[in-house]
């Protein structure tokens, strides 16, 4: 039989409202807290979130947004949310978007009105239209920043900046550059570290845009191919993964032909043939702290603040970068 309130409370010996509020981080003195929750993990008494829910006025679960589970990376974050909402007894529903920016606007309204809170992960959304949709007060970006909103981000262009180092250092002074979807913020940040080397003693080569997909990166491989590189850096490790598949297939051996480095270290990324590269992101780490923004458990920071999270990144060698031919 479940354990209820009523058993909890005579257990402990104070009134049913006494547990409640002990239980729910109301008014009492702590050591009657700590005896109640004491005796509620002793009977195994779980509380009940909607009922949780009529007292405290919060519902006892967070949104999350992503464009799309099938990416890795996004999986990741999600793993990392997932698992800091279990640590603090929070709920968390999940909306894959498509890559669509009118989905996501959509589910914005739907989770506002059912959750105490939403984590939009890498939307795609435009700035105007996110600061229209969301509430600032219970809202965090993760991989993105939109003035007004918090956010956890990742150090984008110092972690662009490492990947061109490693490659200069390995003696490449042509390197391609597969970018992502143009109108998104982390092309612009890769873009940006991108354009600290200019007037150095490289040539950066654009080879335009393609979907963050690994179909993408097969796309873009003949076209790497046709540039003078001997080196190439790609929007996403999807994209490096597709790269990777479409040089094998022509018989472009990596890295003597053409070096490839990836972004975002994903767990594939060691799996693939040669093992990639690439520059590592905190993803799961991200959403925990984006979880933590939301609840207040961030330290002296909160989403009402407005507050904002830089996440250092480090590149990640393997065997897919090497020295350019002779």
């Amino acid at each position: 039989m479940r354990t209820t309130v009523q058993d909890v409370a005579r257990a402990a010996g104070v009134s049913v409202s006494t547990v409640s509020r002990a239980l729910t981080g109301g008014s009492v003195s702590p050591a009657t807290r700590e005896a109640v929750v004491a005796v509620a993990h002793r009977l195994g008494y779980q509380p009940n979130r909607a009922a949780r829910g009529l007292i405290t006025g919060r519902t006892g679960n967070l949104g999350l947004i992503v464009p799309d589970l099938r990416n890795p990376f996004f999986a990741d974050v999600a793993k990392g949310v997932t698992a800091r909402a279990r640590a603090v007894d929070c709920g968390v529903f999940i909306s894959d978007t498509d890559e669509d920016p009118v989905a996501e606007l959509e589910a914005i309204a739907t989770l506002r009105h059912n959750t105490d809170g939403i984590l939009l992960c890498s939307p795609r959304a435009k700035d105007a239209e996110l600061l229209a949709a969301a509430d600032p007060q219970n809202t965090v970006l993760l991989h993105r920043r939109v003035p007004g909103l918090s956010s956890v981000v990742a150090d984008i262009v110092d972690g662009t900046r490492q990947a061109v180092q490693h490659l200069r250092a390995l003696g490449h002074r042509r390197i391609a550059y597969v970018s992502g979807p143009e109108d998104s913020w982390a092309t612009r940040q890769r873009l940006a570290g991108l354009a600290t080397f200019d007037g150095d003693d490289l040539e950066i080569l654009p080879i335009g845009s393609v979907a963050p997909t690994f179909d993408g990166g097969v796309l873009a491989g003949d076209l790497v191919l046709a540039a003078p590189a001997t080196a190439v850096l790609a929007y996403n490790d999807l994209v490096a993964m597709g790269l990777l598949h479409r040089l094998a297939a022509r018989g472009a051996v990596v890295p003597d032909r053409l070096s490839v480095v990836g972004y975002d270290d994903v767990s594939l990324a060691g799996m693939s043939h040669p093992p990639l590269t690439s520059v590592s992101v905190p993803k799961d780490r991200a959403g925990a702290i984006g979880l933590d923004l939301l609840l207040g458990r961030a330290g002296s920071m909160t989403a009402a603040q407005g507050a904002e999270v830089i996440l250092p990144t480090t590149l990640v060698v393997r065997a897919s970068s090497g020295e350019p031919p002779a």
